[in-house]
């Protein structure tokens, strides 16, 4: 008997080792759609895993992980259509309800910027664009996030790449953004930038929170950051543009980026920074998205 309850424990320390050792995902999903990595990794030594991807090759949105962004259509951005003059941000022109903005061929999506040919019957917005967000379905802590896109480019266009805090987890302070990337009007560079409550409202210049990289225009680029629990590090095309630092001492205002995000990406025209549209016949223009993917 003793032989045999032996012989039982040996089988079953084993059988928990060999379940432990094929379980190698690097991170752990929490409620289903958070990838939630495991924090030891540090530095460029440890090899990256492929935990996610979308190539956009089904000709339609996958709604399991992305939603279309809509200025009041959605439940994340809600203002009436009749205040649109009265945004200030990117958001605009923005819709989620118009096929025309948010269209696929066999393998890309494509985020466009039009002229809105209905704009004195319906909605009254001379011009009209897409984007879609991850928010509620999709979202990740710590890892490399890439995305490969080409850009058409046209005075006052501001397509962008970038992540927001999914949850509200210091709601008195800013949860954080990273914009991976955002191009301006015939610009052949891109801006990369890290906000938080420390540069946003308490103005602080550093560390150092943006830098600008070159891009070749009207071809693929791959925008990326690495997340680390201690610092971003963003790059176009596999080349370092600048890091952003955890400092000691800094608490959440400067490092909030220690809760999970999720992605958007948005063609977006006119605001203060890429200024107004001077050229109208260069649209319509595209941001054309090949794939997306998160590595751990």
């Amino acid at each position: 008997m003793k032989i045999e309850k032996l012989s039982f424990l040996v089988l079953f320390a084993a059988m928990i080792m060999l379940t432990a050792s094929c379980d190698k995902k690097p991170y752990l999903l929490t409620d289903g759609y958070m990838y939630i990595q495991k924090e030891e990794r540090r530095n460029e030594s440890t090899e990256w895993q492929l935990v996610w991807e979308d190539h956009f090759n089904i000709e339609s949105l996958d709604t399991s992980t992305w939603s279309r962004i809509g200025l009041f259509e959605s439940s994340k951005w809600k203002v009436p259509i009749e205040k649109w003059r009265e945004v200030k941000n990117c958001f605009r022109y923005i819709t989620a309800t118009d096929p025309r903005v948010v269209t696929f061929d066999q393998s890309n999506i494509h985020l466009k910027g039009i002229i809105n040919p209905d704009s004195l019957t319906g909605d009254p917005r001379p011009y009209l664009t897409g984007g879609i967000y991850s928010w509620g379905k999709f979202a990740f802590q710590y890892g490399r996030v890439e995305i490969k896109a080409k850009l058409d480019h046209a005075y006052g266009m501001w397509p962008a790449i970038w992540m927001l805090s999914e949850k509200d987890v210091y709601p008195n302070q800013h949860n954080g953004e990273m914009d991976i990337m955002e191009t301006l009007n015939h610009d052949d560079f891109a801006y990369q930038t890290t906000h938080n409550h420390s540069t946003i409202t308490l103005k602080q210049t550093e560390p150092k929170k943006s830098t600008t990289a070159k891009i070749k225009k009207n071809e693929y680029n791959i925008y990326s950051v690495s997340w680390y629990p201690d610092k971003l590090v963003y790059a176009i095309n596999g080349v370092t543009s600048y890091e952003y630092p955890k400092v000691a001492g800094g608490g959440t205002y400067q490092w909030p980026f220690d809760q999970p995000f999720y992605l958007l990406i948005d063609q977006q025209m006119e605001h203060e920074w890429p200024g107004m549209i001077t050229h109208p016949e260069e649209l319509p223009i595209s941001m054309t998205v090949d794939w997306v993917r998160l590595y751990q």
